[in-house]
């Protein structure tokens, strides 16, 4: 019953949020960039977002299932985090709430959570309220793998914020498995003496039993080597595996943060401002004292502020450290390699709100702000399987520009002429494509062709 070109508008609102990232008024007005434009207005922009929010499971699944013809999906291993985007509003609605916001923004705000396979390929989503406590967020959106993408055996990689009880227990059953970042400081006191122990540490990727003391591992200066120790726990009637880790490599990494972050505090102390209460619990404030008596004990004039060296210390004891829990018997290396590419999860996040210009949001209605979201997510994942697609690891940003330059000259009556340099980048693009249309002028009949072919999936691509 559609009677307007929605193919044609998700497609611009797609290639505009690689490209040319703005509002939907933008993708509309910049439709005039590309070779091939869809005769719409813009009211039928507003309209295809309504449709897209309405099927937006269904657009989920059948990306996944029909990427896997484009490229085998890693989905032995899956990544799920979330973030939020705030809006430039100041009144709540039923989406839109306040919480606590990654940008430390005092706006509304909706939160996002995202699966992403082994390979950093964005996988589903779902939104919910700014307010939701996340770890709430995880079994709604894995429920829909199990049932609308046919989805049964996998492991999920989580951090800390997202590794409830709930949540480990929910993916120890089935054949479904976990692996989540610890904290080492929030262990119960037994089990974190342990993890502290100088002594009882194994060399990862060693099949010696030979055990070593911190004290060796500093000695040996080896910033390459990861060692660990491993136990398996029973809490809240749950059997994992609690994995320590150690490096020199992390230690200094901490060490260089929180010297930077003293140094900061020092600088507060020295101005002379009135101390705020801290509410982040990575404030350099919390490396400040304040004194309010004297060293009779009697009610000081005026407050004394210093550097909190007990508190200093005590964070200084955890550099090195991290903590992972699973309940897999697979090798510590294995793991600790899984966990460890949790980044990519964190990058994708990034370049949807710094390249993509997935945030601010400026729609109000929720089905065009679920719809904004469903273009943001797709755009991610066809921009994610042509990353890993080209042969060289190019940046996001090298692939983008290129793409904003492949540009061509019109010569009515006779075609277009591409104005771009060939590098081999756009080399390796055309590969990809199937066609190439950097040699010569490209008569209007043989463009016509390649957008036929396009749309109908003849092209082979190499």
């Amino acid at each position: 019953k559609i009677e307007f070109d929605l193919n044609g508008i998700l497609s611009q609102l797609l290639f505009s949020r690689i490209l040319y990232p703005g509002s939907k008024r933008e993708a509309f007005y910049t439709m005039s960039k590309y070779l091939e434009t869809p005769k719409v207005e813009l009211h039928h922009f507003y309209r295809a977002l309504a449709v897209l929010s309405k099927e937006s499971t269904l657009i989920q699944s059948q990306l996944y299932k029909n990427s896997q013809k484009v490229r085998p999906r890693n989905n032995r291993i899956l990544y799920y985090d979330c973030t939020n985007f705030f809006f430039e509003i100041e009144e709540e609605d039923e989406l839109r709430k306040y919480g606590k916001s990654k940008e430390n923004r005092p706006n509304p705000i909706v939160q996002m959570g995202l699966f992403m396979d082994g390979d950093g390929v964005p996988l589903a989503f779902d939104l919910s309220q700014g307010s939701t406590n996340e770890q709430t967020t995880l079994k709604p959106l894995e429920r829909k793998l199990l049932d609308d993408f046919s989805m049964s055996k996998f492991v999920v990689c989580t951090d800390a914020g997202l590794s409830s009880t709930a949540n480990r227990k929910f993916n120890n059953i089935q054949g479904r498995a976990f692996i989540t970042t610890q904290s080492i400081k929030k262990l119960k006191k037994h089990l974190k003496n342990w993890a502290l122990n100088p002594t009882g540490w194994k060399l990862c990727g060693s099949h010696s039993k030979t055990e070593y003391s911190l004290e060796e591992i500093d000695q040996l200066d080896n910033n390459k080597l990861i060692f660990y120790k491993e136990r398996w726990i029973l809490e809240d009637e749950l059997e994992q595996r609690l994995i320590i880790t150690y490096s020199l490599k992390y230690k200094k990494y901490q060490e260089k943060i929180r010297e930077r972050q003293v140094t900061r505090a020092q600088t507060i102390i020295d101005s002379g401002q009135q101390l705020k209460k801290s509410k982040n619990p990575n404030d350099v404030r919390r490396f400040i004292k304040q004194t309010h008596v004297t060293k009779n004990g009697e009610i000081a004039d005026k407050q004394q502020i210093g550097l909190d060296e007990a508190v200093i210390s005590k964070e200084a004891q955890y550099d090195g450290f991290y903590g992972v829990c699973t309940n897999l018997e697979d090798s510590v290396e294995k793991i600790i390699k899984v966990n460890h590419n949790r980044w990519e999860i964190e990058e994708t996040f990034r370049i949807m709100k710094s390249e993509f210009e997935a945030r601010p949001v400026y729609l109000s209605r929720e089905d065009r702000i679920h719809a904004h979201f469903i273009t943001c997510f797709v755009s991610m994942m066809m921009f994610r399987l042509l990353e890993q697609r080209l042969p060289e690891n190019y940046t996001y940003g090298e692939i983008i520009e290129t793409l904003r330059e492949m540009n061509f000259y019109r010569v009515d009556g006779e075609g277009f002429i591409p104005i771009y340099t060939r590098t081999n980048l756009t080399d390796d693009l055309h590969q990809q494509s199937g066609f190439r249309t950097d040699y010569q002028i490209i008569p209007q009949k043989e463009l016509k062709k390649i957008f036929k072919e396009t749309k109908s999936g003849k092209i082979t691509t190499k």
